[in-house]
């Protein structure tokens, strides 16, 4: 079980809105300089920011698992297929999850607890704080350019799209791709 810290000191963004969604407000937000990372995510938005695809990153080897929401991406929508996005990946794979302060985490307890896995706010306005993910994201966006409506992919595409990005090989990873260093992560577990 997730043990949930109470009141942290966090500043978190007062009255302020991406695409007219209020950001996340929680005082019991785990801070960032807290963390044992392993996931990063965030969510790609398309045109006037209707429409978006939750991006989830296993940091240590890039691997990218695309969240497709077609309920919109509310709170409950993305706790939601967050929850049966990370579902995918081994237990000993899911230690944390980092996000930005957007109110599409307003469920963070709830997916904290439903995947025993704690969930970390960057800062705000500091999206280095997820660069694995941010740097995914520009990658995506050869797939998904920006204005660009986000609902019209299907989870059939983004696993492709996915795929695509899983088997590319990586500088960062020795010219290995992402899907190779999980492959040996999984296999050192067993």
């Amino acid at each position: 079980m997730i043990e949930i810290l109470e009141p942290l000191e966090l500043t978190p963004f007062q009255n302020t809105s991406v695409a007219g969604v209020r950001t996340a407000t929680d005082t019991a937000m785990l801070a960032i300089g807290s963390r044992t990372e392993r996931a990063q995510a965030n969510l790609n938005f398309g045109r006037s920011s209707k429409s978006a695809i939750g991006t989830l990153v296993e940091r240590p080897t890039r691997y990218v698992m695309l969240v497709h929401l077609p309920n919109g991406h509310g709170a409950v929508a993305m706790r939601d297929g967050l929850t049966a996005t990370i579902g995918r990946l081994p237990a000993h794979l899911r230690r944390s999850l980092t996000w930005d302060q957007g109110g599409e985490m307003g469920e963070h307890r709830a997916f904290a607890t439903a995947t025993d896995m704690p969930v970390y706010f960057c800062d705000p306005a500091s999206p280095w704080q997820r660069g694995s993910n941010e740097n995914t994201n520009g990658l995506l966006r050869q797939y998904f350019p920006k204005g660009t409506d986000q609902s019209i992919h299907g989870p059939v595409e983004l696993e492709r799209v996915a795929h695509e990005l899983n088997t590319r090989p990586r500088k960062t990873l020795d010219c290995g791709t992402p899907a190779e260093r999980l492959d040996e992560l999984v296999d050192s577990a067993a």
